[in-house]
């Protein structure tokens, strides 16, 4: 009769996740692309599709091991939904408000630099 060991099976080893430096309704901008948004989603480490990593050159592609943020965002000429690496934020300071036409739907008001989340509980 064989005796199984489970004390030497390898352990799965999952990365070590961080916790995020930014949080939802915090305004922040791209610390190299000129656009900036309002936080309304957290992953604590990346969560998108591998075709979507994939297609950003190798020596700008952010580590997968950091939280990513999904965000309201806004350029010059347009608005959209960005996912954006910790590494490529800087806190936006501005004070200015997001003009993303979805903001009013996550957030009451602008109080400095961050938006204060609606209670968006379910009914």
């Amino acid at each position: 009769m064989e005796i199984e060991n489970h004390a030497s099976s390898p352990a799965i080893v999952e990365p070590p996740t961080r916790v995020a430096k930014f949080a939802i309704g915090q305004v922040v901008k791209h610390r190299i692309h000129p656009f900036r948004g309002v936080i309304f989603d957290v992953d604590p480490v990346f969560a998108n599709t591998e075709e979507w990593l994939s297609s950003i050159p190798p020596e700008v592609r952010p580590r997968r091991d950091q939280p990513f943020y999904h965000l309201l965002a806004e350029n010059s000429q347009t608005t959209y939904v960005a996912y954006v690496s910790e590494q490529n934020l800087l806190p936006d300071d501005s004070g200015k408000p997001v003009s993303h036409p979805q903001v009013p739907h996550f957030f009451k008001e602008l109080k400095r630099d961050h938006y204060v989340s609606r209670d968006r509980a379910l009914h």
